[in-house]
């Protein structure tokens, strides 16, 4: 089966430097942060692909790209055989861009204040010329509002039923993909069991294929088939998620399970994470995680690991064996 989305060789670059002139009176060289660095994945059809990760890792910049929010400095991302990027037939980018939609992380931040309801969610319809009537009202009764909320503006919801909005927005082009960007993080536990469950009966619905991106472990084992994990910009595990709850190969997989909170964990003793996930703009030589991690070796601190097979795992560590 052909992946809908194919990433190969995913770099992004900011450039972060100070003002020209400051950079002038205080001597000091550009500077640049490398946000994803080498990233090849696929999502297959109908199925939900995660990525987690600590902050700054990168999550919510492949997202965005993915989306095509921004551009890539380097390597390829393909939706249906199509990257936005290069793809000289508009006919062909439209059509992609139609298919793939997003739920970001703030439902508040992601409406438009001034806006009724009914023309946020269909937005996405009316700038491709297609027709909305009762569209809105339809779409909120499928994601467990009312139609009569239409006519109401984002202010006057909660977190939970602006999120519901959100989803409902994003399913008004009849995507075939939605990029998901933490889109239960800012809810309560009890409302993000409610948004979940509703993405879950959705994507049987209509076959929809989710991008998930979460730091959340429990989250994700609710709702992945396939997990990436993301430590400084680099993949460094693969697996299916079975595969990697049963028996995560990278140390910083192992690391964050471990941190995790458990059902069955009342009265343990668990080392807490060592260090914090280095300065992007001036990474550790070799494997990122060297300083952070209980099996580095002199090999680690000069030889980037690459990503290779071990079982139906990819990861990539030298210790891994």
């Amino acid at each position: 089966m052909n992946p809908i989305v194919k990433v190969e060789n995913l770099d992004r670059v900011f450039d972060v430097s100070k003002p020209w002139l400051n950079r002038v009176i205080e001597r000091q060289p550009k500077q640049f942060l490398k946000a994803v660095s080498d990233v090849s994945f696929e999502i297959e059809r109908n199925s939900v692909y995660a990525l987690v990760g600590e902050s700054g890792s990168g999550k919510s910049t492949i997202g965005k790209i993915v989306v095509g929010l921004l551009g890539k400095s380097g390597g390829s991302v393909e939706i249906n055989g199509v990257d936005l990027e290069t793809e000289t037939d508009r006919a062909k980018v439209d059509a992609v861009r139609a298919d793939i939609q997003m739920i970001f992380q703030d439902p508040f931040a992601s409406l438009n204040p001034r806006w009724r309801v009914r023309d946020i969610i269909a937005e996405p319809v009316a700038a491709l010329g297609g027709n909305t009537d009762g569209l809105a009202e339809r779409l909120l009764e499928q994601v467990g509002l009312s139609a009569a909320d239409a006519s109401k503006y984002p202010h006057e919801f909660s977190g939970g039923q602006r999120q519901r909005i959100c989803i409902a927005r994003a399913l008004a082009s009849e995507p075939k993909m939605i990029v998901c960007d933490e889109p239960t993080s800012a809810l309560d536990v009890s409302v993000q069991s409610q948004v979940l469950n509703l993405m879950s009966d959705l994507r049987e619905e209509f076959g929809l294929t989710y991008l998930f991106i979460s730091h959340d472990l429990t989250v994700v084992h609710h709702m992945a088939d396939k997990i990436g994990v993301l430590y400084l910009g680099r993949l460094v595990e693969e697996a299916p998620r079975d595969v990697l709850f049963a028996s995560p190969k990278h140390p910083y997989t192992q690391m964050l399970f471990d941190a995790a909170p458990r059902m069955d964990g009342f009265g343990r003793e668990v080392e807490p994470p060592k260090g914090e996930i280095p300065d992007a703009i001036n990474p550790p030589s070799g494997c990122a995680f060297h300083p952070r991690c209980p099996l580095a070796t002199d090999l680690c601190k000069q030889k980037q690991p690459q990503m290779r097979k071990h079982g139906d795992t990819r990861v990539a560590c030298h210790m891994v064996e």
